[in-house]
Order: C-alpha cells, then structure tokens, then sequence
C-alpha cells in the first residue's frame, strides 16, 4: 500500500506529491499476477495487513531460514532502457539462491518496490517479474508494500527489495561445518553480473550501453544486454546434489566476487585456491576491464567473473556432483589451510 496520512485532504496529498488514485491502480494491475503464485500454504495474501501462510508438515524438525536483498542501482540501467520487468525476476532469484546455500528450499516471498512517484505501468511490469519467478520457484508471493516517497527518491529512479522465507529439515541444513582441506571446489556459470558490481559497471559502461559487448561480434548482443543479463537461480541445477548428501557448502557469489563470498562458509583455519582459466569467463567482464581500464584485482573483488555458485564437495564425490547436475560444473579450485582466496595462475 502506498504511504498514506489520512489527517492530510486528498487534493493536498496529492500536492505534496503522493497519488492515492495511482497506488490504487497499481494494487489492481498486480493482483492477478500476485495471486496467481499463491500454493495451498496460503490462508491469506494481498490486501491484508499480514500475510498468513501455514508450514507444511513433511520436514522433520523444520528451521526457517529468511533472507532480505535487493538488485542494487541495477534499476537505474533497467529503467534507462526501458526493461524493468527482469528486475523482479533478478530479485527473487537472488534470495532464493542465499537461502539455497543452507539447504532451503523457499516458501513466501514479499516484496518492496519504491520510487519518487508512482508509475503504475512500471509497478506491475516489477512485480509482474517477480511474480514469474515466484510461480517457477514454486514460492508464494503474499505481501509487500509499494511506496511512494518524494523527496526521498529522485525522480525515474526506484528501488526493488525483497524477504524471502524457506524451511529446511535441521539435519539438512548446508553450514560448511564438515568442509576440509583437500575439498573440491565445483562453479556453476553466473552468466553475467546477475545484480552485483553495478555501480561501477555502469560508470565505465555510460555512453556505451547501445555498443556491441564483443567488439569483434557487431551484429551480437549489445553491452546494454549483457548488463542486464538475469541473475539466473541455482535452485534446479543444486537440488539434486542437495537431495543426494554430496553437497558440504555453498557459496552464492555476489557482492564482493569470490574473495568476498567463499571465505564466508568456510570453516576457521581453511582458506581457498582459485585456478584461473578454470571456467568460461562472460566477453562483458573483459568489456568493462577494458572501458574502465580496471585492475585484475579490483575485476575479482568486485565482480563474479562467471562463476555464479560455488559447490564444495569431498573428492571422492566429484564425479557423482558432475553426474547428478544437468549443467556444466567446473573444477575452479580447492579448501587449502590458512585463510582467504589465493589465486593461481594458468599452467
């Protein structure tokens, strides 16, 4: 609902900058794309002032994991060109994929979307695209709240976040406790920068969104689609190694790149070596190095450079991980003594 002081008359409200007639058009474009993500767990959604959902009674000691998140200045670059619904898509899977990492799987999600003024066009193409994922994630969209703030907001820009809510048996949740050293590190490709590093991708890609990201591919994708490449869930291609025991932790790659996110579920005293070359690295990273004339360093511990998902198996387990996974999963490295990420050139 939008932010309402009902002591203030309608006409002056709207003086002030906030349209009630606007929210109220919003709330009526999304309902039908809201309710149709709702699965049997649902006792009540939109329109109240709480969502109510009830747990299913199949996990054994059941844990909730939540986890809150955003897509960053990823909107600024989606709404400059005119491509807002895949930021809804972007948000969900990003928080499907942080509660994934501890054996999860999702429940209810609510979402947040905000901006300087209402555009109740803009509002149900966001909340259209999270209301895909939502419906392929098998998650229940039951609330949120949409905001209008002048004066908070600068005008055109908005700002997309989301909570999500999972459930996971206690024996099952995925903490990293049982890694050690000698364990393998298996990457699944990100595809692109999902929603992290955008603020300085998209100072060093202004002016050149409309550019082939291959210099040498000009009929290809341009950088504007690289940027806005979807942050893809993990969800599918994990469940089975999940399902299977294989899996001793996992580490979504967002902000921070690798340096930033392995380090997080490993266990004190076990660091990690990263082989470089290991895995296919997206042409739009190599793209911004270029335009910004950005250190290698900085590139790694800002950006995923293509490795979306980090899987740490024992071993002996590498080929059955490889077996049940429907997509590539590449060999990047290894659980080391010490601390942090050491990166070790090709050859």
């Amino acid at each position: 609902m939008a932010d309402l002081d009902p002591s203030t008359p309608p006409s002056a409200y709207a003086a002030a900058g906030v349209d009630l007639t606007a929210a109220d058009d919003a709330l009526e474009r999304i309902r039908a794309d809201v309710e149709s993500t709702y699965t049997p767990g649902v006792l009540r959604g939109l329109g109240s002032f709480g969502g109510l959902f009830s747990l299913p009674r199949d996990v054994p000691d059941p844990v909730l994991v939540a986890s809150t998140d955003g897509v960053g200045t990823k909107t600024r670059l989606a709404v400059a060109l005119g491509r807002v619904r895949g930021l809804g898509s972007d948000l969900v899977n990003h928080c499907v994929n942080d509660i994934l990492v501890q054996g999860a799987r999702p429940l209810f999600f609510l979402d947040y979307v905000a901006s300087a003024r209402l555009d109740a066009g803009v509002i149900a193409e966001v909340v259209g695209g999270i209301a895909d994922a939502c419906r392929e994630a098998g998650v229940a969209l039951i609330g949120g709240e949409t905001a209008e703030m002048p004066g908070v907001y600068a005008p055109g820009e908005i700002d997309v976040v989301g909570t999500i809510v999972g459930i996971v048996g206690r024996g099952a949740v995925i903490d990293g406790s049982q890694v050690q050293g000698g364990d393998v590190l298996l990457g699944l490709e990100s595809g692109g920068l999902q929603t992290n590093g955008f603020s300085l991708a998209r100072s060093v890609a202004s002016g050149h969104e409309r550019e082939p990201v291959d210099p040498d591919d000009p009929s290809g994708p341009t950088l504007g689609d690289a940027l806005l490449a979807p942050h893809r869930s993990f969800s599918a291609p994990l469940r089975p190694l999940l399902d299977a025991g294989l899996v001793r932790a996992l580490a979504h790659v967002t902000g921070g790149g690798i340096p930033g996110n392995l380090p997080r579920v490993l266990p004190h005293g076990l660091g990690a070596e990263i082989e470089e070359g290991s895995w296919p690295r997206p042409v739009v990273f190599d793209r911004l190095q270029s335009l910004g004339e950005i250190a290698e360093g900085e590139m790694r511990s800002v950006f995923n450079l293509g490795i979306g998902m980090i899987v740490v198996v024992r071993p002996a387990d590498v080929g059955g991980a490889r077996a049940a996974c429907p997509e590539p999963l590449h060999a990047i490295g290894r659980v080391v003594p010490g601390a942090g990420v050491r990166y070790l050139r090709a050859g």
